[in-house]
Formats: C-alpha cells, structure tokens, sequence
C-alpha cells in the first residue's frame, strides 16, 4: 500500500492547521460523491476503477493481442490526457533499453500528435516506412489539431504501406460514443474502437481505454492496475476518517502550504521511469487548479539529475516552494559496487553495497539538506513499481486532485484556459469561420 508522510512540513506549517481542514474536506468528499460541486458532470473517474468490469478488460486485451500479433512498432496517437497516462504507467514499468535490443516482446510504443513539430513528424514517417506498425488514434472529438494531423499522416501511410485492409486490422480508434470526426472515421472505416466515457475529463482517463488499451498493448497487466487504484478509491473513501485517508491529508497539506506562502510544488522522484508519471502529475493539477489567478504552480525534478541543476535554486532560491518525493521501497534489480585495486574514483568505501542504497541514502540526505534549507516535505512511498503500485498512485493523485480544486475553491474539471490559444493559432490560419478573427489579429500584428 502506498504511505503518505507530511512530518517535514511541520515546523513550516503546524499539524493542527492540517487537522483543521477536515470539516472542509468532508464538504470537497461529500460534494464530489454527491455531485453536488462545480463541475459535477466530469465525476466518471470517481469510481471507476471498482466499475471496471472483466469482460471490459477482456475485449481491451484482445484487441490489445491483435495489434501485438500483427504490429513491430504502434503509434499512440493524442496529446495531453489522451497520452501522458499511457505514456507514465508504459515508460514506469518498461525496461530502459528494450526498444534498442534486436529481440522484443512487445511491439516499439511510439507517440505522435502532441506537437506540431515537422522535424518530428517528418522523422516518425522515415522511421516507419520499413515497419508494420499500427496507430491507436485517442481523441474525443478527432478535431484536436495537434492528434488531427498526426493521425493524418499517418492514416495515410498505414493504407499505402500495409493495404486498407490490414490498415482497418491495426488502426484503432478510442473517442466519442456517438459524436465528432474521429467517430465518424471509425464508423465509415470499420476500425474497432473504444469509447471515451462523457462524464470523465481526459486529464482522469487513465483507466479508461485512452490509458488501458496502449498498457495492454505494451505487454502490462491491465487487471492489477485496475485492481491497485480500485484499493486506493477504497482507501481514500469518503467513509474513511479524514486522519487515515492519505487524498484528504494531502489536498489538506499543499492547499495549507499555499496559504503561507508555498506557491509552487516540486514533484520530486529519485527514480528515472517515473519521469513521465511526473508529466501526467503535471497536468492533473495544473489543468485542475490553475484557474481564476490563483493555484499551486506544478513542476518536478528528477533526481539526482537535476540536483545538479535545478539544485541549486531548491536549495538556496526563493522560499516559495514545496517538495513532494515519491520513494520507490524495492527496486526490481540487484547490482553492486565493485571494488576498484586504484580507487582513483575514492568510491571503494562503497564497494559491496547496493546502487540503490547509494541511491536511497542521496534521498534521505537530500531531503534533510532542503528541508533545513526551508523548503517543506512530503514525502510519498510506493512499495515497487509494478502495475499494482502504479494504480494505486495514480488514484490517489486523482482525489486528492478532486478534493485539492475543491478546497482552493475553483472547478478542478474544466479548462477554460486551454482554447485561447487556439482561437488565435486558428485566425492566423485563416481557418474558416474565422474570418473576423483573424481580421482582429492581422490588425494587432
């Protein structure tokens, strides 16, 4: 089970000023499960987990074995909530280095339409011209432009490369159930598709078919993910007192910090796979919170990396800042120090000891620097990575997210913020029924 200790925030805020948001946070659980808050249609999320059924699961995995069975290389296709969870869980789990090894399992996981980028798109379509490869296009609406022209391309180069038939094989779609582009191409193609649920916002998607079927197709048991978050929707109830529920104890915390002063939030890991589990965190919140001039700015670090780095502002900077380390308890590997005859390197002194000891004691001395350094800790255990673990951290950040919006007072499931860039990219390109628009922005260029 994952465990939450906030004992190196005290001392910068007190444990009674925690304690004093539970009348507040029992307000946040019973409007969240009553629907009774602000954005109210976007709770899908809040059990899902315990409502995912086997047979669900079973039709995700055997579509998942068709693209494993027919695929060297499958492109995930979608930006933003449409891939950053398929993306944290596949690259927490994978080894590092399996998609440069000759001998794979698994078909190479590859993401597209989450830039604009030419040089990227132009490189992914080389790559693929030798490879049987598939595409799993994630987009609600299939007009996100971004997803829209990835998908596109590589449409198009699927057809060509692979016939139309074998396309239709290997192209699967995971959108709306009734309504938008991307639906009505899965329709008119015949692609086997997967619906996003209306009531649950792509930011919490990870244990819909945007997350599950990429996972499944990356060779992850889909089952104990599901099953890890069902235990955490469990243990963050709202029937569990709000001094054993470790959501309510977190969204307590950082919206405390906030309030005197700790305006950004640092996730910290001191292992690399949990790099894009970051990005998914990032996200999450910032979407969620950042709203109305006011919300706790997300970044995060990874460390050592980036002691050497960002280190230096951690520690000595403004004191606006806050840390949240996820501890990774049992590393899946052994490996040693060697002893060297020259220690030229000084490093015999370790000779014998795991790297993760190494590793873990750069932790335990980091946090102690930083907290004497006034930056607040807390700190997050996670058992090992496997799926099981992984689910569980990802619903805990989900209600505490939902309850976290709650306390700032803003509506954590909307995103209002997010089209105004679209509007003006959109009127610079003259996109029709944009006309006045982009007469506006022609005229303040």
């Amino acid at each position: 089970m994952i465990s939450l200790n906030i004992e190196k925030t005290f001392g910068f805020i007190s444990k009674e000023s925690v304690s004093a948001y539970e009348a507040q946070v029992k307000a946040a659980q019973e409007a969240l499960e009553n629907g009774t808050g602000k954005g109210n249609d976007f709770l899908g999320w809040l059990h899902l987990p315990s409502s995912i059924s086997k047979e669900h699961l079973a039709d995700l995995k055997a579509t998942a074995q068709v693209l494993r069975d027919n695929c060297e290389v499958v492109i995930v296709a979608g930006i933003g909530g449409s891939y950053l969870g398929a993306r944290a869980v596949i690259e927490a789990l994978s080894n590092s280095f399996t998609w440069l090894q000759e001998k794979k399992t698994a078909p190479v996981m590859i993401y597209a339409g989450h830039n604009i980028g030419e040089d990227y798109l132009y490189e992914l379509t080389e790559f693929l011209k030798d490879k049987k490869f598939g595409v799993i296009n994630i987009s609600k609406s299939g007009t996100t432009t971004e997803t829209a022209l990835a998908f596109r391309l590589l449409k198009k180069q699927c057809e060509d490369q692979r016939g139309k038939e074998m396309a239709k094989k290997v192209i699967v779609a995971v959108t709306d159930a009734k309504k938008g582009a991307a639906r009505v191409t899965a329709d008119k193609e015949g692609y086997k598709s997967f619906i996003i649920p209306d009531n649950v916002g792509g930011r919490f998607s990870v244990l819909t078919p945007v997350g599950l079927l990429p996972i499944a197709v990356a060779g992850f048991d889909i089952e104990q993910l599901v099953s890890g978050a069902a235990n955490m929707e469990k243990a963050c109830g709202a029937d569990v007192p709000f001094a054993e529920n470790p959501a309510a104890i977190y969204a307590a915390t950082r919206n405390e910090l906030y309030k005197n002063g700790k305006k950004i939030e640092i996730l910290v890991n001191f292992c690399p796979k949990l790099h894009y589990v970051s990005e998914w965190w990032k996200q999450l919140y910032g979407e969620s919170e950042g709203k109305d001039n006011k919300g706790i700015f997300p970044a995060a670090v990874d460390f050592s990396t980036d002691l050497h780095s960002m280190g230096q502002w951690i520690q000595e900077g403004e004191r606006t800042i806050f840390e949240t380390v996820i501890s990774v308890d049992k590393v899946n590997h052994k490996l040693e120090v060697p002893s060297d005859e020259a220690n030229l390197d000084g490093l015999n002194f370790l000779a014998g000891k795991r790297v993760d000891e190494v590793n873990k004691m750069a932790e335990l001395g980091t946090q102690l620097a930083h907290v004497d350094g006034g930056v607040p800790n807390m700190r997050i255990v996670i058992p090992e990575l496997s799926e099981y673990s992984i689910g569980q951290l990802l619903y805990f950040f989900e209600k505490a997210c939902g309850i976290s919006g709650y306390l700032l007072g803003v509506n954590p499931f909307n995103q209002p913020g997010v089209e105004a860039y679209k509007k003006n990219m959109f009127a610079l390109l003259n996109k029709p029924g944009y006309e006045e628009e982009s007469k506006a922005i022609q005229a303040r260029l």
